[in-house]
């Protein structure tokens, strides 16, 4: 199996004693790409977290839609399909969890694709979903419920 690596820096403003600290900081990966991160406005109100940063719930968010879209695509492919765009306006709900404990309860993919040629059946679709969502090692790590409803397609 292989390891990932992601590098998380944060250096204090001179505020941390007080509780006002700034919850800004930088995410950095292995390829060199530099991220700024924050905490989400709705959890820490400004000018505490960076709302222009990405928080860690829309990182997650958005590692499952991306885990998902790239298997999708892999499967897509080998079965003679040709997609030529893809975009997912992923939506996760923050809730309580069965412990009681705040969690990101829900996950919803809401993948708009678009086909050159012939399109997939809705049952050919739906099991391409399924699979992606299978293979997904985002998905398999999650105890969250994903759900995927294919624009236009609300199951």
């Amino acid at each position: 199996m292989a390891n990932y690596v992601a590098t998380v820096s944060w250096v204090s403003d001179g505020e941390f004693s007080s509780g006002r600290y700034s919850r800004a900081h930088e995410w950095s990966f292995d390829g060199g790409t530099m991220v700024r991160g924050s905490s989400s406005p709705s959890v820490v109100p400004e000018p505490m977290s960076d709302p222009v940063a990405v928080d860690p719930e829309e990182a997650l968010i958005a590692s499952a839609s991306s885990c998902h879209m790239l298997w999708f695509l892999s499967l897509a492919q080998k079965a003679g399909l040709d997609v030529r765009s893809y975009r997912d306006e992923a939506v996760g709900v923050m809730g309580k969890d069965e412990w009681g404990r705040i969690a990101i309860t829900r996950i919803t993919l809401r993948p708009n694709i678009v086909f050159a040629g012939p399109e997939p059946s809705e049952e050919d679709l739906a099991r391409l979903h399924h699979e992606a969502h299978d293979r997904c090692f985002i998905a398999n790590s999650l105890r969250s419920e994903i759900v995927v409803e294919p624009a236009g397609r609300p199951r």
